[in-house]
């Protein structure tokens, strides 16, 4: 639980998930809509997610190469528990 808790309260990781949940977005995409948030902070938060499962990383062959963001089943339903919350922290 302390290790949910710390990782859900992770300053940029329900705001990454957030702008996830309308769809696959690319990096750059996810920089202009995470005003304050570094290169470098949402590189790794990507990774961190990635590595917990709850987002995928799709390289599509272009050229330049695309690479996009998604969330998967698991991060859909970490979406609906911050709904909730967010819901319990205004009632």
């Amino acid at each position: 639980m302390t290790r949910t808790l710390a990782f859900v309260g992770s300053k940029w990781t329900p705001l990454v998930i957030f702008r996830l949940r309308s769809g696959p977005r690319r990096y750059g995409e996810l920089l202009q809509l995470l005003p304050g948030i570094s290169p470098k902070t949402l590189a790794d938060r990507l990774q961190t997610l990635e590595a917990e499962g709850l987002l995928t990383r799709t390289v599509h062959p272009d050229k330049p190469p695309r690479v996009e963001y998604a969330l998967t089943g698991r991060g859909r339903g970490l979406s609906d528990i911050l709904d909730a919350i967010a819901d319990w922290a205004v009632a």
